[in-house]
């Protein structure tokens, strides 16, 4: 019998939910309540293939190849090192009579779920991949539960464009929940740092970037009042530029937390959207700061989070241009 959380695709340990298995029943027949996708695209979250390319010296051969084993091994892509995994798009190849999800066979979707609760099955060896991005084309299955949450992929938009869109389409989603004051970004020339940005358009924003060709993308972008050059992880030089009243963690390194905590006022707001964030070290190193600061998850999940990221892209002029130089290789050339 279907379990609507997928309880029924935990293979190992049992008693656990999906996203904490050690591996899934990725097999393609669907329940009443299961929908199953045709998957053409993943799209790896940005600290995981960061360890991925770092672990294998940015070897694509080498990054390819893990990435395929873990899929194989545990039904899922779940990285074992970050615990995290991405999202994937595809096309609905077969619903069951009792999904509640609204999607029906042929709608092009992208997954607003982890890759690390979805069970997945590639079939081509992901031989169309270089390994050296973080979107992996292939051919494949997944299944998506009851409670799982997918979009319909916008027909204005391209696929690669829509997937890097959707896949951080939490953040301004709770970024403009919690928004007030003075709003720092780390990590504001990635894609969840410059849709952070845009939802804070009208306040005073600081976005730390890591170099000077990021400097000059958010710059021409005109996302953010002020942009600095600084190491995202150095507690003691972001503390002295700025104190502010929110403060967005989007980048994909670990060691950033207590800088975060010690830039950030009194009473303020940090939001940890980053899974290279250590929540020990975050909630530790602000108790031996005594910061009075409410630290968040960033919970990838908000009602209403995928159409509101795709208006940022469509109306904010600043925004599509980070994203596609990102997708692009002429990054260098675009930021000149």
């Amino acid at each position: 019998m279907s379990s609507p959380i997928g309880l029924h695709r935990v293979v190992a340990p049992a008693g656990v939910l999906p996203q904490a298995a050690e591996r899934l029943d990725a097999s393609a027949a669907v329940g009443a309540d299961e929908v199953r996708v045709r998957v053409e695209r993943l799209n790896l979250d940005a600290a995981s293939y960061r360890q991925l390319a770092d672990a294998h010296g940015g070897d694509g051969d080498a990054i390819r190849a893990a990435v395929a084993g873990i899929i194989a091994a545990r039904g899922k892509m779940h990285n074992p090192v970050t615990g995290s995994g991405g999202m994937l798009i595809g096309t609905v190849e077969a619903v069951g009579p009792d999904s509640p999800l609204g999607l029906a066979v042929g709608d092009r979707v992208a997954t607003l779920v982890s890759l690390t609760l979805t069970p997945l099955a590639v079939t081509d060896g992901l031989r169309r991949w270089d390994g050296l991005s973080e979107q992996v084309p292939c051919d494949g299955h997944a299944i998506l539960f009851a409670r799982s949450v997918a979009a319909v992929l916008p027909g204005d938009l391209e696929p690669e464009l829509a997937l890097a869109v959707l896949d951080v389409c939490g953040a301004p989603a709770l970024v403009r929940r919690h928004l007030r004051g003075t709003v720092l970004v780390l990590g504001a020339a990635g894609k969840s740092g410059s849709l952070a940005l845009a939802a804070a358009r009208g306040h005073r924003t600081v976005g730390v970037v890591r170099d000077e060709r990021e400097r000059a993308l958010l710059q021409r972008a005109g996302l953010a009042t002020e942009v600095v050059v600084a190491d995202a992880r150095d507690a003691v030089t972001l503390s002295g530029l700025v104190q502010a009243d929110l403060t967005v963690v989007c980048v994909d390194v670990p060691g950033c937390e207590h800088a975060a905590v010690l830039a950030t006022k009194p009473g303020g707001t940090v939001i940890f959207f980053s899974m290279a964030t250590s929540f020990p070290a975050a909630a530790l190193g602000a108790e031996g700061l005594a910061a009075d600061v409410t630290m968040l998850i960033g919970n990838g999940y908000v009602p209403g989070h995928a159409e509101y990221a795709i208006g940022l892209l469509r109306d904010d002029p600043g925004v599509r241009a980070v994203f596609e130089a990102r997708l692009a290789p002429r990054l260098a050339d675009w930021a000149a």
